[in-house]
């Protein structure tokens, strides 16, 4: 018989990306849906799939990639959408249950969320839909349901972390005394690829926690215990509405607003597994069991620390993304854009350069003027902007897709040539290249940076306008700072 195939979708995502690589260990024959395949580089797995470009809103692109499909994952969602979330999501869901009926999928996996209490979110409401919709298309779905996932780089794990570490004293809603059930995502992840490994297709609903129920005020002393702060002082009060609790968590955590919106929203309802719902009817845990919530946030915590995070929350962003617009993209055709563009030539080794190219941003900072990074990632917080909270993955690498502070890496060719396109709030779109090309003299090469924007209205011109006496103290420092560290040797994870 043919080898089966098994389709993931939102495989660039925090759990897509990690499944990809469970699975492939399991010697699953995978399939991933992607819009843009540069987002795989950099990947362990990206060598080992088959990579089917397209959109997930495109029914016709969704029938090509489930043709042929036995097990396909549903791992999609629309978070950062904004206000109209639950309708991106209805949608892309109908679509996905209209081609999986069609193209005779076997069986359909989706991760939603755990929703047993009559108080519900949006954001739950919305997860419980999706699962109705997918069920509708009569292909067997199995809807696993989880409550917090902690594990490195996830969004409940980064606003934990955060909110823990730097506030000691707080002021919070008084539903942060609601129970949650949290799950390592190491269990999350064995539940999944277990679906792929059943001997028929099953239609059900199925809770997956770890062993430990408790309040999300008690799940923050645990991590203060486990990162060793002292207790933290919570005092709760009854009027911190979510719009006003996201506002404060997008000032202090590294999440956007509409993301901390949804999150915080969620922490209304009781999320707790039901167990007549338990998975275990279906899939028996992991050897040892599931993972506790003290050993799930140390081990988060130390992949943390050694620059261990696979996969990160900031990885997945919505369709809609001013990132997937290219600065090549034929739309910006006679557009009037500006740009500021520095070279040098050097005779330091390319490998050293583009080391230093690569490692920019996050602890390494911005190669000088750093304080007026500073203010412009402060200002884009209070704006409701992504910020420079969100540091970087790796220290030292990176991949395609990815964050990078208030950027995000639009292209790269290591060795060669980076593309990062502004995601902090501008009246306009906004790129950072960096190219090493050979130089006219054959001992030497040539280092290019440009930054391009392309303004949007009178205002994005005034913009431009305003802040060009400050490029003259940023872009000349920033290129000839990557010159001079590059002489030192290539960059060392600080």
């Amino acid at each position: 018989m043919p080898e089966k195939l098994v389709l993931v979708t939102g495989a660039t995502g925090y759990i897509g990306g990690r499944l990809v690589r469970e699975l492939l260990a399991d010697g699953v024959n995978v399939r991933i849906l992607v819009r843009d395949p540069d987002k795989t580089i950099g990947h362990s797995w990206a060598d080992k799939v088959e990579v089917q470009v397209g959109d997930a809103s495109s029914l016709s692109d969704l029938k090509s990639a489930l043709h042929g499909v036995d097990t396909s994952y549903y791992l999609l969602h629309s978070l950062n959408a904004g206000a109209n979330f639950e309708e991106v999501e209805h949608d892309m869901a109908t679509s996905f249950a209209q081609a999986a009926r069609e193209e005779n999928v076997k069986q359909i996996v989706y991760l939603g969320g755990i929703n047993n209490d009559i108080a519900q979110s949006k954001h739950l409401s919305s997860r419980a839909n999706v699962g109705e919709v997918l069920r509708g298309s009569g292909v067997s779905t199995i809807e696993l349901r989880a409550g917090m996932v902690l594990g490195s780089g996830s969004a409940s794990f980064e606003m934990l972390r955060h909110l823990t570490h730097r506030l000691p004293i707080m002021t919070t809603p008084k539903w942060i005394n609601n129970r949650t059930h949290p799950i390592a995502v190491r269990d999350v992840l064995w539940y999944l690829k277990g679906c792929a490994k059943l001997p028929q297709p099953v239609s059900g609903i199925y809770d997956i926690g770890g062993p430990d129920t408790l309040t999300y005020a008690q799940l923050m002393q645990e991590f203060a215990k486990a990162s060793g702060l002292p207790k933290r002082i919570i005092i709760s009060i009854p009027v911190l509405t979510p719009t006003l609790a996201s506002h404060w968590i997008g000032l202090v955590t590294p999440l956007p607003r509409p993301l901390a919106k949804n999150l915080v929203q969620s922490l209304i309802s009781e999320v707790v597994a039901d167990p007549n719902k338990s998975i275990a009817q279906l899939i028996p845990p992991p050897p040892g069991g599931t993972l506790s919530v003290p050993a799930a946030i140390k081990l988060a915590l130390q992949r943390v620390n050694n620059a261990q995070v696979d996969t990160r929350w900031s990885d997945a962003k919505d369709p809609n993304s001013p990132w997937n617009k290219s600065i090549t993209d034929p739309d910006w055709a006679g557009v009037p854009t500006h740009q500021d563009e520095r070279e040098i030539e050097t005779d330091v080794p390319a490998a050293n350069v583009w080391s230093r190219i690569e490692a920019i941003g996050g602890e390494t900072g911005w190669y000088g003027a750093d304080w007026l990074w500073t203010i412009r990632g402060l200002i884009d917080t209070i704006i409701g902007g992504a910020g420079l909270r969100r540091g970087r993955r790796d220290p030292l690498k990176l991949r395609a897709g990815e964050s990078l502070d208030f950027w995000r890496v639009e292209a790269i060719d290591h060795g060669r040539y980076l593309r990062l396109i502004a995601e902090m709030k501008l009246p306009g779109e906004a790129w950072l290249e960096f190219e090493i090309q050979p130089a006219s003299h054959p001992n030497k090469l040539l280092i290019k940076q440009t930054a391009t924007f392309v303004p949007k209205g009178l205002l994005g011109h005034l913009y431009w306008y305003a802040i060009t006496p400050f490029h003259f103290l940023v872009f000349p420092t920033m290129i000839r700072n990557i010159e001079k560290s590059a002489r030192s040797g290539p960059a060392q994870s600080l």
